[in-house]
């Protein structure tokens, strides 16, 4: 039992969890966009909708579910990547998503993205 428990936590965070957990994990700082980019095109075709619980990441696949925590508050959400991050930081949040996180007065934050089944 011990050595699986040790082979497990040498794998860093890339780990499928048998409960159906998280897949895998990165720490790096988030941002947020809003009114600029309402309506415009996202990189996946869609329409951007800052009160939709979506974000930008630079390589995650268009779909894909994850789960972000503020590292110093705790508080985390679960968003959609729909766009496309450009250099710097690790993901944008939409405003809707910021706000749950309390990332919107701060504008920048160091989170961890885990990435959901």
């Amino acid at each position: 039992m011990l050595g699986a428990v040790l082979l497990l936590s040498a794998c860093g965070g890339d780990v499928l969890r048998p409960e159906g957990g998280v897949v895998s994990t990165e720490q790096g700082e988030a941002t947020w966009y809003g009114e600029k980019h309402q309506g415009r095109r996202t990189a996946s075709g869609e329409t951007f909708d800052l009160a939709q619980l979506t974000a930008a990441h630079r390589t995650l696949p268009f779909g894909t579910r994850v789960r972000v925590v503020h590292l110093r508050s705790g508080r985390s959400v679960i968003v959609r990547i729909n766009d496309r991050k450009g250099a710097g930081g690790l993901i944008d949040l939409s405003k809707a998503a910021a706000e749950r996180i309390g990332l919107v007065r701060e504008g920048r934050a160091q989170v961890r993205v885990e990435v959901l089944p």
